[in-house]
């Protein structure tokens, strides 16, 4: 039962206990003392028997003093005794010492005539016998013993003197002690129950409110406290409790105040952070880190790919909490031997910097915290800059090399006729025009990069610009055996700002690519229609060709300086200087437009031009 193992009811069971253990004990020593004590009720009879046996014989010897049975009732009297003498015709000779006539005992108050009868026939009788005790009113509470007595002469029974006692027997008091114990034993159990139901409201209250309190607590609930209702140890432990309370609360809030203020400084940071179990389980990331380690993980890793190429996958097949195929290396070795390492990471064209370092527990690794940051642009800049230097290194190298070998060919007379000379000259002159172009543009573009562009920007015609650009290129595209056709709306088209002269030379660029890379009796087409850019109206100029293609992989990279995207689109000795690309880029975004090129190996190339009709601010 709930009673039974709740405090309330161990007390009450304890001290009911407790009561009854006490109770036994002193009724035990109680009885003995009764036995020891008090006479029995077979002892008491048996002195009453023969006190009355001896008075008995002297009453005839005092038959006419009525003094006699006087003196014996008071001498009985102190032991709380009396005499009645009855004759055989049932009278009462005497009356007991210190009884009025009101309580006066008569000798059928003890026993009936049947009994008194046997006394007239010469026994002695006594009511020891319960049935005796229960047919007279005063059965129960006197020992009374009937002896005959003698006549004068004692020839004949002359009466029966009855001598009767208050019963004082072992078995009385103890009958009575064990009806005072049950007494006291109902009302012990009952003050008992009183004093659990008080201890209810006293002690336990006190301690079911630290329970709800704490449960609260435990709950997330911290500004729970517990009344104080006393000043003895519950109220200390009360005010304890609530310190603790008011401790925990202040250290929760400072953890808290501590973890938002960590997880601010993960999300505000750029780099992606993510921490590992030492199963490879995600514990701890960033928004970053989430993003990064998501999409590793919707991709499915080529095992034989050295590079680790990814392939598309459905990330519903296992769950994206996990360290990526990329990761898993480093992960192993870090956790093999702890330590701190690093390493890049080629993943879907991107570059990544990955620092990757353990977590301990005393001396136990219980994770590993990888710190991964995007350093593709600084990857691309490096390899731009080892580049530019190749590459200016080589456009210089070959225009020089001819140059020094054709002017020394000419100081030594090797061109012995004027023809030869001439073709010399002429070979020191293209080449040193080529070097001029390729200074020139070098300057060029980077007074565009750093801002120093200047643009003489007026109205532009683009159908008259258009028409002018095919007329310009015609020649030189029917020389090559390519068609070249252009395509304009019948609306008007017009550039509020432009500069006529730097778009010219954009599609200069553009046409002359186009070229120089489509084969014979193949098409190249500019278009111009109109769009828009931004939300504004704009103008778009598509320059198409049929030529070799770019290679996806290639394609975001042509408008860098000096970039090659294949065999087939090096330049020849003719050829142009390699930074026209990123020209025609900085000279669109200067009019506010963009630019960018469609392109399939072997389909052609498609580059589109968005300039805004109503902006040119520089």
């Amino acid at each position: 039962m709930f009673i039974f193992k709740s405090i309330v009811g161990k007390l009450w069971i304890t001290i009911i206990g407790l009561v009854v253990v006490v109770l036994l004990t002193v009724g035990a020593f109680l009885f003995k003392f009764i036995e020891t004590s008090f006479p029995k009720s077979k002892d008491q009879v048996e002195t009453l028997s023969r006190l009355a046996t001896k008075v008995a014989s002297e009453i005839s010897l005092h038959k006419e003093e009525r003094r006699y049975l006087q003196v014996v009732n008071e001498l009985l009297n102190a032991q709380g005794a009396s005499v009645l003498v009855v004759t055989k015709d049932y009278e009462l000779q005497t009356t007991p010492v210190g009884q009025g006539d009101e309580k006066r005992i008569r000798y059928d108050d003890l026993f009936t005539k049947n009994e008194l009868a046997k006394v007239f026939a010469g026994q002695s009788v006594d009511n020891r016998s319960p049935m005796v005790a229960a047919r007279t009113p005063l059965g129960r509470a006197y020992a009374a013993v009937a002896v005959p007595f003698m006549s004068e002469n004692q020839a004949e029974v002359a009466g029966a003197l009855i001598m009767y006692q208050l019963t004082q027997s072992s078995e009385v008091t103890q009958d009575y002690v064990k009806k005072l114990f049950v007494v006291v034993g109902v009302a012990g159990f009952l003050m008992t129950t009183f004093f659990a139901f008080f201890l209810l409201t006293r002690i336990t209250q006190p301690l079911l409110n630290l329970k709800k309190a704490a449960d609260l607590i435990s709950e997330g609930e911290y500004g729970s406290r517990v009344p104080i209702q006393s000043s003895d140890e519950i109220g200390e432990l009360g005010k304890t409790f609530n310190h603790m309370g008011e401790q925990l609360q202040d250290t929760i809030r400072a953890l808290s105040h501590e973890k938002e203020h960590l997880s601010n400084v993960l999300r505000s940071m750029a780099d992606a952070v993510v921490t590992f179990d030492p199963e490879g389980n995600v514990i701890l990331d960033n928004p970053e880190g989430e993003r990064i380690i998501r999409a590793w993980n919707e991709l499915e890793w080529l095992e034989d790919d050295p590079n680790g190429t990814p392939a598309g996958r459905d990330q519903s097949e296992r769950e994206w909490r996990r360290i990526p195929e990329p990761l898993k290396p480093l992960f192993e070795e870090v956790t093999r031997h702890p330590k701190e390492m690093t390493t890049k990471l080629h993943v879907t064209s991107e570059v990544w910097s990955v620092v990757m370092a353990p977590l301990y527990v005393q001396d136990t690794v219980r994770g590993v915290v990888a710190v991964l940051r995007n350093v593709t642009e600084e990857y691309r800049l490096e390899k731009l800059r080892k580049d530019f230097v190749a590459n200016v290194s080589h456009e210089l190298r070959t225009p020089l090399s001819m140059l020094h070998g054709y002017s020394e060919a000419l100081l030594d007379d090797i061109a012995a006729t004027p023809e030869d000379r001439q073709e010399l000259a002429q070979v020191i002159y293209d080449e040193s025009k080529r070097m001029g172009r390729l200074v020139h543009d070098l300057l060029d573009l980077a007074r565009m990069e750093n801002g120093h562009m200047e643009l003489n920007l007026r109205e532009l015609d683009v159908h008259s610009f258009i028409k002018r650009m095919h007329r310009k290129f015609a020649a030189l595209s029917k020389e090559k055996g390519i068609a070249m056709t252009y395509s304009l709306p019948e609306e008007k088209l017009e550039l509020e700002r432009a500069d006529e002269d730097r778009l010219e030379q954009v599609l200069t660029n553009l046409l002359d690519n186009a070229i120089r890379h489509t084969p014979a009796e193949a098409e190249i087409s500019i278009t111009a229609s109109s769009t828009r850019l931004r939300g504004e109206e704009a103008v778009l100029i598509e320059v198409a060709d049929q030529g070799y293609g770019i290679g996806a992989e290639d394609l975001p990279y042509i408008f860098e300086r000096f970039y090659k995207a294949d065999k087939a689109r090096t330049r020849g000795a003719s050829g142009g200087t390699g930074l026209g690309l990123s020209i025609v880029r900085n000279i669109v975004e200067a009019h506010q437009g963009t630019v960018q090129a469609k392109s399939q190996p072997g389909q052609g190339t498609t580059f589109s031009i968005i300039l805004p009709r109503y902006s040119g601010k520089t």
